[in-house]
C-alpha cells in the first residue's frame, strides 16, 4: 500500500511527523511532496531536521504568489507526479493552498484523499483558509476529524457517516512524541528569559498582516504590554516585510524583543515557560493548551471553540492597541478547565489504521 503526502507549510511538517512514524509502524509505504509553499529554511527545512523526518522525496518548490499562482503551480506539477507514482491514498494536512491543491489533484484523478484536520470551520468566508479547508472537506474520501465539534460540523453539512472518522488531533501526539527534546533546548537562555516572565508573541494571516489597522493595533499592543511584561515576537517573513512596508518596524521599544522563526522544539521550549501566548495561529492556540498556558487569540472568531469555551484561550479581535494589551496582561495566572478535546495522544496510530483498514475492505484504492 502506497500513501502520497502532500505538505508545504510548517504547520503541516509538525503534524505529519507522528503520522510518517505511524505510517511506518503500520507497514504503509510513504511518499512525501513538499510543495515549497513555505522555503526558507527556518520555516521549513529545520522541521525535518529536529523531528528527524526522511526528507522529502519530491519538491515542487512552488514558492510564494498570489492564492491562484501558487495553487495553479502546484497543481501543475501534482498532476503529472501522481500519474507516475499511482498512490493508494493521498493524505493533506490542514488548510494552506498545499491542502487545497492535493485535494483537486488527486480528486480529479480519482484518486481517493484523506484529509487530516477535518471539519474545522470558522464560518468566516473571507478567510482563504476557510474556503481551502471547505473544498477539501467535500473531495475527501475519508474525513479525520480532531475533535467532536469537527465532527458535529461534518454532520451538519450533511456528510455521510462513513467517511468521518474521529480521531482526535495529531499536533497533541506531536507535542507527547517531541516535547521530551524541548527540555534540552537553550530558547531561554538564548533570549535571556525567566519562566513565567514574559509572552511570547506570533503573528502571521493575512487577515492581520495585511490590514494595516489591524498590524499597528497589534504593534501598539505589544509595546504597551511590554511596559509590564517583556514580550518575545517570533516573526513570520511575510509578518516582517509588511511592518518593514508600513513603517511599523521603527515603532517597537525595547520591551518586545523581535526574533526570526524558530525551530519547533524552540517553539515548545518558549511556550511551555510562557506567562501567556499571543498568537493568530491555529497550531499555536492548541500547544498553548497543550503547555497549560493561557493564549489570547487574535482573531474575530476562531476553528478551535473548545479552548474558549474550556477557558483557556480568549477571544481578542486586533483593533484596538489598549485592548490587546488589557488582555495580554489580564491573561497571565488564568487557568481553564480541565478537560481532553484532542484525544488521548495516539491520533496518528488510528490515522495509519484507518487507511489500511479502508483498502483491505475495498475502498478504490488502485489507481
Amino acid at each position: 500500500m502506497k500513501v502520497l503526502t502532500v505538505i508545504g507549510a510548517r504547520p503541516q511538517f509538525i503534524k505529519a511527523g507522528p503520522v510518517s512514524i505511524a505510517l511506518r509502524q503500520q507497514g504503509i509505504h510513504e511518499v512525501v511532496v513538499h510543495t515549497g509553499q513555505h522555503y526558507d529554511h527556518s520555516m521549513s527545512q529545520v522541521f525535518f531536521d529536529e523531528l528527524h523526518l526522511d526528507p522529502p522525496q519530491f519538491n515542487l518548490n512552488a514558492g510564494s504568489g498570489t492564492h491562484g499562482v501558487q495553487t495553479a503551480t502546484m497543481l501543475a506539477a501534482l498532476d503529472p507526479l501522481l500519474c507516475a507514482e499511482k498512490p493508494d491514498w493521498v493524505l493533506i494536512y490542514g488548510d494552506t493552498n498545499s491542502t487545497l491543491a492535493g485535494a483537486l489533484a488527486a480528486a480529479k484523478l480519482h484518486i481517493p484523499v484523506a484529509h487530516v484536520e477535518a471539519g474545522l470551520r470558522s464560518f468566516n468566508r473571507s478567510m482563504p483558509e476557510e474556503l481551502n479547508r471547505l473544498v477539501a472537506d467535500t473531495l475527501s474520501d475519508a474525513l479525520l476529524a480532531p475533535t467532536a465539534t469537527a465532527v458535529a460540523n461534518l454532520r451538519g453539512e450533511g456528510v455521510s457517516e462513513d467517511r468521518i472518522h474521529l480521531v482526535g488531533d495529531v499536533m497533541y501526539d506531536a507535542a507527547r512524541i517531541f516535547g521530551r527534546f524541548a527540555e534540552h533546548r537553550h530558547a531561554l537562555t538564548r533570549f535571556g528569559l525567566k519562566p513565567k516572565g514574559f509572552a511570547l508573541a506570533t503573528i502571521h494571516r493575512a487577515e492581520n498582516t495585511d490590514n494595516i489597522t489591524r498590524l499597528r493595533a497589534i504593534v501598539e499592543g505589544l509595546g504597551l504590554a511590554s511596559q509590564a511584561i517583556e514580550i518575545v515576537w517570533s516573526l513570520h517573513p511575510r509578518t516582517r516585510k509588511a511592518l518593514v512596508a508600513s513603517g511599523l518596524d521603527s515603532q517597537l521599544p525595547r520591551g518586545v524583543t523581535i526574533s526570526e522563526p524558530l525551530g519547533y522544539l524552540d517553539m515548545l521550549q518558549l511556550e511551555r515557560n510562557a506567562a501567556v501566548i499571543v498568537t493568530d495561529s491555529g497550531g499555536l492556540q492548541k500547544e498553548a493548551f497543550f503547555c497549560r498556558v493561557p493564549c489570547v487569540t487574535l482573531r474575530d472568531e476562531t476553528e478551535w471553540t473548545e479552548l474558549i469555551d474550556l477557558g483557556w484561550s480568549r477571544l481578542c479581535p486586533p483593533t484596538d492597541g489598549f485592548a490587546i494589551s488589557a488582555a495580554i496582561l489580564s491573561c497571565q495566572g488564568v487557568v481553564g478547565q480541565p478537560a481532553t478535546p484532542y484525544g488521548d495522544g495516539n491520533s496518528a496510530s488510528r490515522i495509519a489504521a484507518i487507511l489500511e483498514k479502508t483498502c483491505a475492505v475495498g475502498a478504490p484504492c488502485s489507481f
